[in-house]
């Protein structure tokens, strides 16, 4: 029914096209929250709503970047399109490479496809029908028997995630490894990190395409400390705390 290569396509044009002004002198400017917007968001809004829009005209979207919708208009659709233009604005104002273009799309509560792309990287993650890919090509999760890799937050690690990070316990040598945006998730899914705890405020937008990535290859994110599968298209956009992972041996760190 949805076309993975179609969304994949509409993520890389967005993401050279934030990548082109990235490579340039812009404005940044400052929404009420005070968390700053640059004309690489806008631009990439707008290919994305557009090109989705050409594609799936009758399905919603939900972008950062927009005009929220009342949770009355929403809240019994089918499908949904979730959408973040440019995860890790931080990253992109202070030149780090590790910012995203996020597409995911929603059945009910829970996302079923995801593309996240960071042009910076030339890393493209996408996910569909329990099939993962990276850059294109498909994968399956392999579990790690070595270190156990914990991944935080570059720009918004806190003293509560820390302390989390501190609690953990494991038989493994423990790393820490930072990355920015919903990168963090998505190298979950392919294994090159094992859990990534984050006790501050996110939106699920931030979450959403990443987390479809991770579904499909077998990794979950719980609630913390509930520790209970997270839930999308919720009258709250705000995301509660939470522990993402994709590591078989969750419980006994979690204890």
């Amino acid at each position: 029914m949805f076309n993975l290569k179609k969304i994949e396509e509409i993520a890389l044009k967005a993401g050279l096209a934030a990548l082109d002004i990235f490579n340039k002198s812009y404005n940044i400017d400052y929404k009420e929250d005070n968390s700053p917007l640059t004309q690489a968001d806008l631009a990439s809004n707008e290919i994305i709503v557009n090109e989705l829009k050409k594609l799936y005209p009758n399905i919603m979207i939900i972008s950062e970047e927009n005009k929220q919708i009342e949770y009355e208009k929403r809240k019994d659709e089918e499908y949904i399109f979730m959408i973040d233009p440019l995860d890790g604005t931080k990253e992109f104002i202070n030149k780090s490479k590790e910012w995203t273009i996020n597409i995911a799309l929603l059945h009910k509560n829970k996302p079923i496809l995801g593309v996240v792309y960071a042009p910076c990287l030339n890393e493209l993650f996408s996910a569909y029908n329990n099939e993962c890919f990276y850059n294109q090509k498909k994968f399956n999760f392999v579990e790690n028997k070595d270190d156990l890799i914990i991944v935080a937050s570059k720009s918004h690690l806190n003293s509560k995630t820390q302390d989390f990070i501190a609690s953990i316990k494991s038989t493994k040598n423990i790393k820490i490894k930072n990355f920015g945006s919903s990168l963090k998730i998505c190298y979950l899914a392919i294994n090159k990190a094992h859990i990534y705890p984050r006790i501050a405020p996110t939106m699920e937008w931030d979450i959403a395409a990443a987390y479809a990535v991770l579904i499909n290859a077998g990794g979950l994110i719980l609630t913390y400390p509930e520790l209970k599968e997270i839930t999308f298209n919720k009258q709250d956009l705000l995301n509660p705390d939470f522990i993402a992972y994709c590591n078989k041996k969750i419980d006994e760190i979690l204890k």
